[in-house]
């Protein structure tokens, strides 16, 4: 059964004006069943004959009736170009879909730009997985409109906890607990064993690959240097990978789009001094970031930091996708000494921001306080900050700070 996208609103949208959108996210996220709905005509480059068609005769392949859908098209990246000199020519709207797990290791001879426009796909957010009715709007609290947010919650510790494991990716949240592991596994050994490879990168110690995985994981949702986490990775095993081998992961995994950190925010506005831009770590989908670690249910409720962490990951994931959608942008806010921190800024077009911090429980004072600071540096610019939590109850607190439970958020 087909889950409802936030994103093909979007999809959509875009659609309507111009003639080619590229949908592009990591394997298994949904962008081939979103664009199956929407198309006519559809190539498919993960088949032989299909790739060979279209070697053969490009042409003749994209006048096909539209939308032509083109899946994977990075496996023959000079179909880009051709779908470009086709915009060129007067391609009309909503002719062309392609969608990507990778970013090619042999880009197209051009970029695209302003031709084809590119729209990010994400694993299911929280309110895509039906959980229950998200009765609070983010793009109402993005606009500014403090008026109290309202609702009960349902869902406890433990269903988050499930939703952590479960994965945002359709086909496997899909199966029965158990066989998830296993494909959650599949999926992670497949990235070592053939990704990778495919993408023109040589693992010639795959340990060494899955100890850095294993060191990224564990950092996540935190601004651990590079050189840490390579540090981390090099704890039991033979030799310490050299910078330049961590590197190219780190590469490989971008261009995989398995990797979606979080940039350091820095304020234009109202300038604030000694903000660090060292990104938030996170994978494309906290459940990797699980299943790397081989942590279950029962080892996240005894680790009360990793599950913070973790939880705050697949709270990103979720405001991303509601975000994308509302034209905003997604940052963190850090001082250089760690004195003040806050989890998400989300900066709209006017670069206000909507200020963000995730907890575990319901808030109190002192988990507000860096909120307080912030909207004391910049005053108006701060449009609402909002404590996203797993507690029962959405309400505002008697400071102005909405407190609204991760379930009943939507776009």
């Amino acid at each position: 059964m087909y889950l409802p996208r936030v994103v093909d609103r979007e999809l959509d949208r875009l659609m309507a004006d111009l003639p080619a959108v590229a949908i592009e996210g990591p394997k298994g996220v949904g962008k081939t069943a979103s664009a199956m709905r929407r198309a006519v005509s559809t190539i498919r480059l993960d088949r032989t004959e299909e790739l060979e068609l279209l070697r053969a005769d490009d042409a003749r392949m994209l006048r096909r009736a539209g939308p032509v859908l083109i899946d994977e098209w990075q496996r023959y990246p000079p179909v880009w170009d051709s779908v470009r000199r086709a915009v060129d020519d007067g391609a009309a709207p909503g002719s062309y879909l392609l969608t990507g797990s990778a970013i090619p290791a042999e880009a197209p001879a051009h970029s695209g730009a302003g031709r084809i426009v590119s729209l990010r796909m994400r694993p299911l957010s929280l309110a895509e997985r039906n959980l229950e009715p998200p009765v609070v709007s983010f793009a109402d609290l993005l606009s500014g409109d403090r008026r109290a947010p309202t609702g009960e919650s349902r869902l406890v510790l433990a269903n988050y906890v499930e939703e952590l494991l479960a994965s945002g990716f359709p086909g496997i949240r899909s199966l029965a607990s158990t066989v998830r592991t296993d494909q959650l596994d599949a999926y992670v050994d497949r990235l070592v064993t053939r990704e990778f490879s495919e993408q023109g990168a040589v693992v010639r110690r795959p340990a060494t690959l899955r100890a850095w995985l294993a060191a990224y994981a564990a950092a996540t949702a935190t601004t651990a240097s590079y050189t840490s986490i390579l540090d981390a990775a090099a704890t039991g095993i033979a030799s310490k990978p050299a910078k330049t081998t961590t590197n190219a992961y780190r590469d490989v995994l971008h261009q995989l789009w398995l990797v979606d950190p979080v940039p350091g925010w820095l304020p234009t506005r109202r300038p604030l001094a000694r903000l660090t831009q060292a990104p938030k770590h996170h994978l494309a989908d906290p459940a990797l970031a699980a299943t790397i670690l081989g942590v279950d249910a029962d080892g996240l409720m005894s680790d009360a930091t990793l599950l913070g962490h973790l939880m705050e990951s697949l709270i990103t994931l979720s405001i991303r996708v509601y975000a994308q959608a509302a034209g905003a942008r997604v940052h963190h806010l850090r001082t250089a000494g760690g004195e003040h921190e806050v989890d998400l800024i989300v900066e709209r077009r006017d670069r206000r921001v909507l200020a963000i911090e995730v907890k575990l429980a319901p808030p109190d004072d002192h988990d507000v306080r860096h909120l307080h600071w912030l909207r004391d540096q910049l005053g108006d610019d701060v449009v609402d900050a909002v404590v996203i939590t797993t507690g029962r109850y959405a309400y505002r607190r008697p400071d102005g700070i909405a407190v609204v439970p991760a379930g009943l958020l939507g776009p």
